[in-house]
């Protein structure tokens, strides 16, 4: 890869918001005229929250409104916690983010079978919008599941038919412990 210098003047649209009165943003990002514009608001009051908010590390305030719904929890809550120690520009916060996610489903349906209700998984998971709306897709879907539901009964099975039928290794139990073999190291 060589390092060569470019005309700019040559590529179509290079540069063409360098000149203020050219950029079409430009009035948007004026200030003096924003009062007559009509441009000026006040903050509206902060919300107190009642419960456990997290806050990017960017932001030095919380938004007027926040959302106190789900306060973080439980394994999930504790990983929130630990991505929003990092940057928002980091992927490792967005990725531990997406996880956190992954794992509070599996708590929520954990949680649901300890209270005694049965989670309704394929209804919650937009089963009849699916089968509505993309048909193929739904029974390509649920063929997987099925064919790896399948699987993994039979692997299951092969495995513990297989130990059910092994006898059990006799074991060796000297009485004399001369005569036990010694095996120098």
């Amino acid at each position: 890869m060589t390092k060569r210098l470019v005309d700019t003047s040559k590529i179509p649209g290079w540069g063409v918001d360098a000149d203020p009165k050219n950029n079409p943003t430009y009035p948007i990002r004026h200030i003096e005229d924003q009062k007559d514009r009509g441009l000026t608001w006040t903050r509206p009051s902060q919300q107190i929250p009642q419960v456990e908010v997290l806050r990017s590390i960017e932001h030095n305030r919380l938004p007027a409104v926040i959302g106190t719904s789900t306060p973080p929890s439980g394994l999930s809550g504790a990983i929130r916690r630990y991505a929003f120690r990092r940057s928002e520009s980091d992927w490792w916060h967005w990725l531990l983010l997406m996880g956190a996610d992954r794992i509070n489903v599996v708590e929520g349906v954990v949680e649901d079978l300890t209270r005694g209700k049965l989670p309704n998984i394929p209804g919650e998971m937009g089963a009849r919008s699916e089968w509505q709306h993309n048909k193929k897709g739904f029974v390509l879907k649920a063929g997987a599941t099925l064919a790896v539901g399948i699987a993994l009964v039979a692997a299951f099975r092969r495995g513990g038919s297989r130990q059910d039928n092994q006898p059990a290794p006799a074991v060796a139990t000297p009485t004399d412990p001369d005569s036990v073999p010694h095996i120098p190291y």
